[in-house]
């Protein structure tokens, strides 16, 4: 996997600095967008009198914040809102396993990423909609024109919240292994398993009646970033 293009960089904060293995840092703003638009996953962690936790959540990007949502109830949607609550979300996309001569010389080719900050919630209604409509569209470009909208009651019920990508770092690593010099005569295979998601094909419900949209189709076409 080649590395994601560089624009020119942000300064990082103290918490974003990388200083282990800080060559593979990336602080541009484009390299944190490209990451968290492949993803449809991140990981949340925040702290409360409980303890930590670090809670796999949805995820989609607007602009330069990105953006999740849950119940108005549960408990990490009201520790977020909390104004003393710092979280940290990751992101990470594997790209491949790397196998060097020597165990610890092993790595993993990857796009990482970390953001740092405040969760606030939405609570302009219609930019709210808009966003789950946004939402929508990540999982499937025109989905949001088809599947029924959410009700008033299911609106009411839901908390969309976003955190600024003002304080955010990038970790990427691609390319073969690195051997320490003394390991090159070893008769062992060296090289880069490759990994990448896959767009299997849709698989329809046992009770759908109608044809597939062409989102649909395409989607066992092509492979994910």
């Amino acid at each position: 996997m080649n590395p994601i293009p560089a624009s020119p960089a942000t300064a990082p904060s103290e918490r974003t600095r990388v200083r282990r293995v800080a060559e593979n840092a990336r602080y541009e703003r484009e390299t944190v967008h490209a990451i968290v638009d492949a993803a449809y996953l991140c990981h949340i962690a925040f702290a409360d009198e409980r303890g930590s936790h670090c809670i796999p959540m949805a995820c989609w990007r607007e602009g330069e914040h990105l953006y999740i949502h849950g119940s108005n109830g549960g408990r990490m949607v009201k520790t977020l809102l909390r104004p003393e609550t710092q979280a940290c979300v990751t992101l990470t996309l594997l790209d491949g396993l790397v196998l060097a001569r020597s165990a610890f010389n092993h790595s993993m080719n990857y796009r990482a990423c970390m953001i740092y900050g405040q969760f606030e919630a939405v609570r302009d209604e219609a930019q709210k909609r808009a966003s789950l409509d946004h939402f929508m569209h990540k999982i499937a470009p025109g989905r949001e024109h088809e599947a029924r909208r959410g009700s008033d009651k299911e609106f009411a019920a839901t908390t969309v919240l976003r955190i600024p990508l003002d304080e955010a770092a990038c970790k990427v690593r691609s390319g073969p292994p690195q051997d320490d010099e003394e390991d090159l005569h070893l008769p062992v295979w060296t090289g880069v398993l490759p990994l990448r998601r896959v767009q299997a094909a849709p698989q329809a419900a046992a009770d759908n009646r109608e044809p597939a949209p062409a989102y649909v189709q395409r989607w066992g076409q092509a492979s994910q970033p």
